[in-house]
This record gives C-alpha cells, sequence and structure tokens, in this order.
C-alpha cells in the first residue's frame, strides 16, 4: 500500500492515506526532535525528519500503533505506543501493538542503546498522537455540521454533547484520513494523562509465558539449514589450518568451509567489532549434528600478535594474561594521564592540606552472557537478502550487509525478533553479517546459532578499568582538593564533568587507555558501570576522613555545586541530584539505628537521570547477605510504573551480581570462564531480600531508565561491605576479599 505525502508549505510533516476497508493510517516521526512552548503548543518544524512510524486506526476503532524500536526487554514496545495513545485518547484496551521491521525510508534511530528510546520519542510521539486526534475531531465536526471546538474525545470515542451525536473513531477514521493535517496540535497538561503515569502489562507478556515465538532462536523457515562457527581460542590468533574430513561425512552435515566476516578492504564502522573476523563454519540439518560436526573438526591456530594492521605497533607483543595487563594498567595508573579538565592550582591545595585521602580501584572483564546467545537468520539470494533476529542496531547493520554482499540497500530486508538480553551486546553485529555471508555461500536459508562457548570466548567484552583517586583536606575538614586518574583497556570511564567535579575549588582529572587484541564494547552504562563505584566509594573515605555523615557529606557538596559552581562544564543539576540522597534519605530511615545489619549509601547521574542507593547487609557465617536496598530515582515523568520498577529491580541486582562476583581472566590470551561453570554470576539466593523503589514526582520530560540503576548500587554495596567488615573494597569483585 503505497501513502501520500501531505506538505504544509516547506514543512512535511504526516502522510495519510484512507484504507481500502475504512479507516485511517498515519505516518508519523517516531524521533523527531521537536519542544513545547508553555502553552504546550506544538508547532510543525521548519524541516521535518523522515516518516518512521505508523499509527492505524480501522474501521472498529482498534487501533494498531507500530514500534519501530528493537526490544531488548527494556519494554519500549509497550511504553512507546503509551504515549501515543495517551494524546491520540484513545481506549489502551483497543490499541494492538506491533513491531515495525528495518525500514530506513520511514524511520530513523530504530536502535537500542542509550536509555534513549523514550526521552527522545517524548515530544514526537505525543505529537503523532494528538495530530490525529484533531483530525478525528475535525472530521466529526464537519460531519455534523458543528464547530470543532464543541468536539470533545474521551476514550475513543467522539462527543458533540450540543446535540447529544457521537461516534466512535472508527467512524470517522476514513474521513479524517482525508484532512489537511493541522499546522499545530495542542498537548495535553501533564494533570490530564489517563495513560501515562499508569501501569499497563507488557504487551508481549502472555506470548513470553506462554512460549511463543519471539525471540530468534525461535525463528524458523521452511528448507531452513543450521550453521555454527569455530573461532580462534585466544584473542591474537588467527587460523592456520583445517582437517573437516571426519566432519563432513558425519550424519546431516552440508557442508564445512571458512569464511571472512569482512573483506580485507572493509572500513569496519564502531557496530562492525569484531575479534575474529576468519572463521570455521559448519552446516547441517539440525542443531545436534551440527554441534557433533563442530566438535569433530581438526584445527590448528597460530598467533597474529603484531600482524593486526593499522595501530598494531600499539598492541601488546605477547597474548595476553590478566596478571600482565593489570600490572600493566597500574604502572600506567600511577603516570601523569592526559589532562581533560582541571579547575584552580590542585599542586598547590594538596601541599596545603591537612590530610591527603589516595585510594586506587579496579574491575576486570566482563561479558555480557546473555541469556539468549548470538543467532541469525539469513535468506540470501541473487536478488535480495532477507535476515531476521535480535540485533540492537539493525539501521547501522544494514549498511555493512549492503557492503559486504554487493547489493543495494532496497534488497536488504531485516525483521527484528524481540531479544533474550543484550545491554550492549547485540550492538555489534557481526554475527548478522556472518549468517548473510554464510547463506549466500551455501545458497539456502540457514540460521547461525552459537554455543554460550562461542558467545563467551568472541570478546566485546566491558573493558578492564584502573582510578586512582587523591583528596585533599584543611584543618576545618573541608574538602579543598581533588584528582581522579582513570584508564582502562581499551578505553578510559572519565566522566570528567560529572560530581564531584564544579563541588571543588582545585580540582584536575586524567584520562588514559591501552590498546589490546581483546575486544571491548559497551556494556549496561557504559563507562558509569565502574566509575561510579569508585567514586561513590572513595566519597565515602573522604567523608569519614573528614567525620562526616555520608550523605551529608554529598549534601554539603551539592550546595556548593548549586550556589557557587566551579567551571561552566558540570554536566549534572545540583539540585536533583540532591534530590535523590534526600528521597532515600528519607525513605530509608537513614539515622535510624540498623540492628545486626550495616549500611551503605551512594548516588550518581548517568544517561540524563539521577539515583540514589542505600543498601542493608550483615554476615552471616562468613558470607554477605543482602537485606534490603532502596531505590530513589528522578528520570522525569514515569510513564509505566510497574514496568519502570521492574526495570530498576533488574538494574540493582545486575549491578550488585556484577561487583561481587563477575570477573572474566585470560591465560596467554585465552578466556578461562567459557560457561556459567566457571563465570560466576548471581544466584536467586543471593539476591536482595527486599527492593524499595521510589521515584521522584516531577513533570520533567522523560529521561533514561534501562542504565541509570546499574552503576550506583555496585557503590552502596562497596560502602556497606566496609561497614560489615571493617575492610574497604577496591578491587572488583569483592567476593574474592571476603
Amino acid at each position: 500500500m503505497t501513502i501520500a505525502k501531505t506538505t504544509i508549505g516547506r514543512r512535511t510533516f504526516i502522510k495519510s492515506i484512507a484504507l481500502t476497508s475504512g479507516g485511517m493510517m498515519l505516518g508519523f516521526s517516531w524521533l523527531a526532535s521537536c519542544s513545547s512552548g508553555a502553552d504546550k503548543i506544538l508547532e510543525i518544524p521548519e524541516e521535518w525528519y523522515k516518516i518512521n512510524g505508523f499509527l492505524k486506526i480501522g474501521e472498529n476503532g482498534v487501533v494498531t500503533i507500530m514500534s519501530p524500536n528493537p526490544e531488548i526487554g527494556q519494554n519500549v514496545k509497550t511504553t512507546m505506543p503509551m504515549i501515543v495513545a495517551e494524546e491520540l485518547d484513545v481506549n489502551w484496551d483497543n490499541v494492538i501493538v506491533e513491531q515495525a521491521p528495518l525500514n530506513t525510508d520511514l524511520f530513523t534511530r530504530q536502535l537500542a542503546g542509550g536509555s534513549q528510546a523514550i526521552r527522545q520519542g517524548w515530544q514526537s510521539l505525543r505529537m503523532a498522537g494528538a495530530t490525529a486526534r484533531r483530525m478525528l475531531i475535525e472530521a466529526a465536526a464537519k460531519a455534523w455540521n458543528v464547530p470543532i471546538e464543541e468536539i470533545t474525545t474521551e476514550a475513543g470515542t467522539l462527543f458533540h454533547k450540543k446535540s447529544g451525536k457521537q461516534a466512535g473513531y472508527g467512524e470517522m477514521a476514513s474521513a479524517a484520513a482525508k484532512i489537511k493535517v493541522p499546522e499545530e496540535v495542542k498537548l495535553k497538561e501533564v494533570k490530564d494523562f489517563k495513560i501515562v503515569g499508569t501501569s499497563r502489562k507488557n504487551v508481549d507478556g502472555q506470548k513470553i509465558v506462554t512460549g511463543k515465538p519471539l525471540y530468534g532462536l525461535d525463528y524458523s523457515k521452511e528448507g531452513m539449514l543450521i550453521a555454527m562457527i569455530a573461532h580462534p581460542p585466544a584473542f591474537g590468533m588467527k587460523l592456520k589450518s583445517v582437517n573437516d574430513k571426519s566432519a563432513k561425512n558425519m550424519p546431516g552435515i552440508k557442508d564445512v568451509f571458512t569464511i571472512k566476516t569482512y573483506n580485507d578492504d572493509y572500513k569496519q564502522e564502531w557496530c562492525d567489532t569484531s575479534a575474529f573476523t576468519e572463521l570455521v563454519v559448519v552446516v547441517g540439518n539440525s542443531t545436534w549434528e551440527v554441534l557433533n560436526a563442530k566438535k569433530a573438526l581438526k584445527l590448528e591456530w597460530e598467533s597474529n600478535v603484531g600482524n593486526q594492521g593499522t595501530g598494531s605497533n600499539n598492541l601488546p607483543s605477547e597474548l595476553e594474561n590478566t596478571e600482565s595487563y593489570m600490572a600493566l594498567m597500574k604502572e600506567m595508573g600511577a603516570k601523569t594521564g592526559e589532562i581533560v579538565r582541571k579547575d584552580g592550582n590542585p599542586d598547590a591545595a594538596f601541599k596545603k592540606a591537612t590530610k591527603i585521602i589516595e585510594a586506587t580501584y579496579t574491575a576486570p572483564f566482563l561479558a555480557h552472557n546473555t541469556m539468549e546467545p548470538m543467532n541469525f537468520f539469513a535468506n540470501v539470494t541473487a536478488d535480495k537478502a532477507e535476515l531476521a533476529g535480535p540485533i540492537q542496531t539493525p539501521e547501522f547493520m544494514e549498511k555493512t550487509v549492503s557492503a559486504r554482499l554487493g547489493m543495494p540497500l532496497e534488497k536488504i530486508d531485516i525483521q527484528m525478533t524481540r531479544m533474550g538480553g543484550g545491554f550492549g551486546r547485540r550492538l555489534y553485529g557481526h554475527f548478522l553479517v556472518e549468517a548473510a555471508v554464510i547463506s549466500q555461500k551455501i545458497q539456502a536459508p540457514v540460521k547461525l546459532i552459537y554455543m554460550r562457548e562461542d558467545d563467551m570466548t568472541f570478546g566485546n567484552y566491558r573493558p578492564a578499568y584502573h582510578a586512582y583517586y587523591k583528596a585533599g583536606l584543611d584543618a576545618d575538614n573541608n574538602l579543598i582538593a581533588f584528582q581522579v586518574r582513570a584508564g582502562g583497556m581499551t578505553e578510559s570511564p572519565l566522566r570528567e564533568n560529572r560530581f564531584p567535579a564544579g563541588a571543588v575549588d582545585n580540582y584536575v582529572a586524567e584520562k588514559w587507555s591501552i590498546n589490546s587484541y581483546i575486544t571491548t564494547g559497551a556494556f549496561r552504562a557504559p563507562g558509569s558501570n565502574f566509575i561510579a563505584v569508585a567514586e561513590q566509594s572513595f566519597l565515602d573515605e573522604v567523608a569519614e576522613a573528614a567525620g562526616k555523615d555520608p550523605i551529608e557529606f554529598r549534601l554539603e557538596l551539592l550546595k556548593r555545586a548549586k550556589e557557587n559552581p566551579v567551571g561552566d562544564n558540570n554536566d549534572y543539576d545540583a539540585d536533583r541530584y540532591a534530590g535523590v540522597l534526600k528521597l532515600v534519605k528519607e525513605k530509608s530511615g537513614w539515622n535510624t539505628e540498623q540492628t545486626n545489619s550495616h549500611r551503605g549509601v551512594a548516588a550518581y547521574f548517568c544517561h540524563n537521570s539521577y539515583v540514589a542507593n542505600v543498601l542493608d547487609i550483615k554476615i552471616e557465617n562468613g558470607k554477605p547477605v543482602i537485606q534490603k536496598v532502596y531505590g530513589a530515582i528522578d528520570c522525569g515523568i514515569v510513564v509505566n510504573p510497574d514496568a519502570a520498577v521492574n526495570l530498576t529491580e533488574g538494574g540493582l541486582i545486575d549491578g550488585i551480581g556484577n561487583a561481587m562476583y563477575g570477573e572474566l581472566t585470560l591465560k596467554q590470551g585465552e578466556p578461562e570462564q567459557i560457561n556459567f561453570d566457571k563465570y560466576r554470576i548471581i544466584r536467586h539466593s543471593e539476591a536482595p531480600k527486599s527492593i524499595e523503589v521510589y521515584f521522584v514526582e516531577n513533570e520533567i520530560d522523560p529521561t533514561g531508565l534501562g542504565e541509570p540503576p546499574f552503576p550506583p548500587v555496585m557503590g552502596a554495596l562497596a560502602n556497606a561491605l566496609y561497614k560489615a567488615t571493617g575492610q574497604r573494597h577496591y578491587d572488583q569483585p569483592y567476593i574474592r576479599n571476603l
């Protein structure tokens, strides 16, 4: 079905068409940059983005809202349509939500990452619903020959109270589709919301619990073959030889061959990060047959150290070990790094200080370990490439597949399935490209499946980090100097303009990084997932040295940052930051005496939101038992409260588990943890016995929530462990020191 374009002067806002069966279909900008004035009137932008979403109203009043963003478990497939439905003023029970396919002509930013979906979509999603509602009102006014101002709506019904006339949206949908798009629409006041701010069940919930096919591993097509890959056992190695005679002769095996994920002359983009681009592939009829054939392969590998192309002279001269790179990070952390922010005269202030506090923090590589390992379906023919599976970056990967296959973009079709976990791992779509290359070679539809061992040893880990902190106090225990020097393999986690920057007269931030054969990438709350822990642990130690309550010490600094900030680049709102600390202090009863437990506090700002945690812990039989976690969050308007609580609880447990137990080590470039028997994650019995989540109530546009709850709870855990054991915890995972 084609969609006719409607323009208003130079402005393009919406495309509409009357459905042949009667009804209305509207396209709208899903993530356009819009802002509203004080009177909540949104004017049409001078230039509009490409259309990237659909709203359909059937003749029966049922509304279908297409959700273009990948669903990774953060519940955007429910929450984003709620925003449209709110302004449309429709009964949520009459809304059907569908996952949109990748379509770069219709959609923009079809991406799951950065906790940006709701934040960036808020205004345009509202405008989409409000515009459709306005057109329905105008259609009713014309049909009934009454003034537009006299038409009201409620739950998908149009009313003209003076005449007693009413009609469902479906009755007016076809006529509304012919209405000229209004140049401005009025948005609801927050106080008038009926859907936003209320809890709605996950639209896929029933399908998930009843085992309906939603995920990539569920995907199946007639004639589909199964493929698996073998890659080098260690980072810095490459394939030398293949003996596949036994494997090829096994039952159900179609072929064994090697592929190159990327051509040698292809300039990889950030989303193409891949440790191993030359792979051995086994293709057969079933997972079991292919797995057994893979085990029968006789493969030889050799060192590729020093042969990695541009920049290889900056890489290690040998295969890497945990001990060696930790020692190298310690060495780098002792040197002056690149100074990226400097306020006042830190050197002079440290010389005047009466107390100096120093501490160094480290964290290991972490694997994402998504519950659903990497997989993708591909059916590549001479005319078209059909792909389907779990990917966070479909729009980026479409371009990569096009380049790799030598096929125009318009012939690439990527369908998005629900993802069984990701938080960064599925930003890097090499497995999608691999599936496409395999299908093209065997000329058949194929589903590539990674075993857990394939996934855990392929890289794109959370980087290993190191941070050195130094603080100086004067005779009155005021913080007069602060230094942070942070780096890692292969990036620095430093966020130089975040708290306590802006709250200390003399402040210096330095960063450094080390290259490695080990591929790293985004991990839930990138960078913040370490620097928040180090910073918040150190601030507690400084507060203790100053003889101050840790919450009051932070509030004192935030008061300074608000009233007399140092520097112009501070990237946080001191009022909102202090607000979550005050809320968690109140809700946790911070000053009440605890019996048989010890508590720690931490607070952090990232992804445009503020989170503070208080964590209560006790030691039983030498083991930590987390009794309770309090969370206070300022993420603006909460669209779906139950979903927000669920997302927060998951983030808190995830953070505790990674800080306490998470660690991936290497020996001669080879990961030592290749499955869950050795890679430690949090168990059910180790999760907090109770979690209480509180949201700051305000009318600020929504900000991020998928990532912000993750970093600070690790700092609260470290501070609580110190209170419980008398020992500071500087190195993750903490379980090693208990």
